[in-house]
């Protein structure tokens, strides 16, 4: 699936173009699904153009799971046939997952464990990386109370299943048609909005030690509620959607491309300690649609492209 200029999900199409040449430190993978993500859509409209250099005709997409086809010089992390799954985000917009193949540094590829199937491997790298990289940096114990603001989202659920594994108390900010969701998975779920301070505070009488920011637009409500470390002034919240928590001592998250901490939360995934959601696998001739969706925030849940059909 290619676009030709920036713009909107009509201007994708299917088209045919050269296979990927395989650098060294690089392997080819057969795509198998290849996850969409809103991040997608806001390329192809140029959202990224200040910081990423583009090559048109391009292909989006940076969530991948497939199988190595062809490996460069000097990549013994991996061989052919290996089952992997990889954040394939590079320094140039060109060529991306949605597609038959596509070339990834072994740095970013990690191998699927077989507990793992195709559809959860290829809806995890971006959100899982992010969620994890928020809560290296939050650095939770089980002595904490972390508030999640948008703990229904891609992030935002598998942020949630991972801040409860660590024994921390979590708050979840959700639509009410989510909250059923979020307590299955051992959060408590508070309404967005108006009022959260209030709610939250209904929960947490003296506030949050951690917040994990992953909609934007609530830093007021973050520091209305954020409670400073005992003997500091120091605060710990994260936002991936707000650059100003950096002037309030919270701190901007990129994710960034990382086999080794994909291959553990694919094992996280293997010991049932996390589950992505999917919302529907589709063809990827649908990727248009899948991306109309996405921009709409019309899923419950992971959409997931099949590249085998």
């Amino acid at each position: 699936m290619t676009y030709d200029k920036y713009g909107t999900s009509d201007t994708l199409s299917l088209n045919d173009v050269a296979t990927p040449k395989v650098a060294p430190g690089t392997a080819l993978i057969a795509v198998r699904r290849a996850g969409v993500n809103p991040v997608d859509w806001k390329v192809m409209a140029g959202g990224l153009d200040p910081m990423l250099d583009i090559v048109f005709p391009a292909i989006p997409g940076w969530d991948v799971a497939g199988v190595v086809e062809a490996v460069g010089p000097d990549t013994p992390e991996v061989s052919v046939g290996d089952r992997v799954a990889a954040y394939a985000r590079k320094d140039v917009v060109a060529g991306g997952t949605y597609a038959e193949y596509v070339t990834v540094p072994v740095s970013a590829i990690a191998h699927i464990p077989d507990g793992v199937d195709d559809e959860q491997a290829a809806g995890l790298p971006l959100a899982g990386l992010t969620a994890l990289r928020c809560l290296e940096r939050l650095e939770l114990s089980n002595q904490d109370t972390l508030l999640i603001h948008a703990a229904s989202g891609g992030v935002g659920r598998i942020a949630a299943q991972l801040a409860v594994h660590t024994g921390a108390t979590v708050i979840g900010t959700a639509g009410e048609q989510n909250h059923q969701r979020l307590r299955e998975m051992g959060v408590t779920p508070v309404q967005y909005g108006d009022g959260l301070v209030e709610r939250v505070k209904e929960l947490a009488p003296y506030g949050v030690s951690a917040v994990a920011d992953f909609v934007g637009g609530v830093l007021q409500d973050t520091l209305a509620l954020m409670e400073p470390e005992p003997g500091s002034d120091r605060t710990r919240h994260v936002s991936i959607a707000d650059p100003d928590v950096e002037e309030h001592d919270g701190a901007l998250i990129w994710v960034r491309p990382d086999g080794e901490r994909l291959r553990t939360l694919l094992e996280h995934i293997e010991a049932g300690q996390i589950v992505v959601d999917i919302d529907e696998v589709m063809p990827l001739s649908d990727a248009a649609k899948a991306l109309e969706r996405s921009r709409e925030g019309r899923t419950r849940g992971k959409l997931v492209l099949d590249a085998t059909r």
